[in-house]
């Protein structure tokens, strides 16, 4: 007899590194299970990043079935799942055809860098090549990081994808949208859409009127009908069309960092978390609204609970390159063969001995949003081992973190007084100390620290005609956290700050576009 728990909400959490499928109890919002699938990154050309969309779909297949079987095995039933929830990495461009459900090329990841080029003939196009043109419509920056660059690269360079624009065949998406409109029934009645929040992340959406803007799609030249159907966060979009929770809804969808917003009960004008993941992205709630920022940080939607319900509004600092830095250690220099060793290698160490990492793989982010930047270490001696390079790699998480937290302070006027933190790097705890030393305030930390996924359950467990989710700030469990306080003197921590906003001055104006990338003629297509 399969124990009864109350109503619980599954979540889906597509990362750029992994897929997992999570269950939770909607009342206690504890984890009862989950599943993990690593995703492969492919890497064609220097600086390009791609995943096959099918890849991304079968490991959530494999995900949900695998966590319902393990549920089976703990006597939990599996029937007391009343709804889904899907939370993605943001801005990884798809195109599929909507009569074989097939995608027309691979994933562009956000990290790519092969649209600079793109950027810089559409920059041209604006009067003053001014980046922050459509700063107030859209909240971002004219970058590679956004998707309306991407789907303007694939239009511009890929046949099977103009061929079928032309035929009335193509369906544009962020991975919400892709996994959506599969899971529901995919060329047989999937659901094309997406939320505000995925949205907001394309260059192609007015963030006030919370519409597509007919001006940003003429100006990158991109048709409307391809572009998917924009819902809130919390409401039904459709349901499961197959496997172990056929016929179970999907009613909430958020980006990744958003849904981390929401794990974390930011709901406060003020409220701030920071996700260490692939990347790191510092969010904090302005409330219902819009904030610009003067120092770098770019304007987002946060979350838009229901179709009647306001959409809340955040400042986001984006940091590229975060947990790929270890993932990089590991992969393609094989100083370690997993992240718990380059931590242990840092450990015996404790210090970088002068010696910094700027992991500007695919140039700067946020503050700088300086696309020529590249990856330096510097303060190399004889003296530096591989001991000291993983302990600079993780000292330079800290301070891209210490240069967003800075450009939110100043933005918001009021220094936040402690950093609530979460995402798979957070269980690292020499990492953890460093940040608390490196900002000078505490670092606050959840126990469960899947909170990205815990935000998509709670938006698809609130939704209208679901409603076993309550977000009533009263209803919302304590959380038990763990607290890291600064151990070291100020002064120590504002010189190595000095020293490596002083390497990432070295790391800038290094790539230049239209030279022969690494010496060697590119095979085949064009550079």
């Amino acid at each position: 007899m399969a124990a009864s728990l109350g109503p619980l909400v599954g979540a889906i959490d597509q990362g750029t590194s992994s897929t997992r499928f999570l269950v939770f109890n909607a009342e206690t919002a504890e984890l009862l299970s989950h599943h993990q699938v690593e995703i492969k990154q492919e890497f064609p050309r220097e600086g390009w990043v791609e995943q096959d969309p099918k890849e991304i779909l079968n490991s959530v297949y494999e995900c949900v079935e695998k966590t319902c079987e393990k549920m089976n095995e703990l006597n939990i039933n599996i029937a007391n799942i009343r709804a889904i929830g899907v939370t993605n990495q943001r801005e990884t461009t798809v195109v599929w055809d909507k009569t074989t459900g097939e995608p027309l090329y691979n994933a562009i990841v956000w990290l790519d860098l092969r649209t600079q080029s793109t950027v810089e003939r559409l920059l041209k196009r604006i009067p003053g090549k001014n980046k922050t043109f459509s700063k107030f419509k859209t909240g971002l920056p004219l970058s590679t990081y956004f998707s309306a660059v991407k789907l303007r690269w694939l239009l511009d360079n890929v046949e099977e994808i103009k061929k079928a624009v032309e035929d009335g065949r193509a369906l544009f998406g962020t991975i919400d949208s892709w996994l959506i409109w599969s899971l529901t029934g995919g060329k047989n009645g999937g659901i094309h859409c997406t939320d505000v929040t995925n949205a907001s992340r394309t260059m192609l959406f007015n963030i006030h009127s919370l519409e597509w803007d007919p001006d940003l799609c003429k100006f990158f030249d991109i048709p409307m009908e391809i572009l998917p159907t924009v819902r809130s966060s919390s409401e039904i979009y459709g349901v499961m069309d197959s496997g172990a929770l056929t016929g179970v809804p999907i009613s909430g969808c958020l980006g990744d960092q958003h849904a981390a917003l929401v794990g974390q009960m930011c709901f406060q004008d003020g409220q701030a978390k920071n996700t260490y993941g692939t990347g790191c992205f510092l969010l904090c709630n302005t409330g219902q609204k819009s904030v610009f920022s003067e120092h770098g940080l770019i304007t987002t939607i946060a979350y838009k609970m229901g179709r009647d319900k306001p959409a809340f509004y955040a400042l986001e600092g984006s940091v590229a390159i975060a947990g790929a830095v270890v993932r990089w250690l590991r992969d393609n220099l094989g100083i370690a063969k997993s992240s718990e060793e380059v931590e242990k290698l840092a450990e015996d160490v404790g210090t970088s001995y002068g010696c910094y990492f700027v992991p500007a793989f695919s140039g700067l982010y946020a503050p700088y949003w300086e696309p020529s930047a590249r990856g330096i270490i510097c303060g190399l001696t004889q003296f530096t081992n591989k001991n000291h390079i993983a302990f600079a790699a993780l000292e330079a998480v800290c301070f891209q973190t210490r240069e967003i937290l800075d450009a939110m302070n100043k933005d918001c006027g009021i220094p936040l007084s402690q950093l609530q933190v979460d995402g798979g790097m957070t269980n690292n705890k020499i990492l953890m100390q460093l940040q608390s030393d490196i900002l000078c305030i505490p670092v606050v930390k959840p126990s469960m620290t899947e909170t990205t996924a815990l935000g998509a359950a709670m938006a698809a467990g609130a939704a209208e005609g679901i409603e076993v989710w309550s977000l009533n700030p009263g209803d919302l469990t304590a959380v038990t956290c763990e607290r890291f306080e600064p151990q070291i003197n100020p002064e120590e921590s504002e010189y190595r700050y000095a020293r490596w906003k002083k390497a990432v001055m070295k790391s800038m104006g290094w790539e230049t576009s239209g030279g022969p990338s690494n010496g060697k003629r590119r095979k085949g297509g064009n550079p």
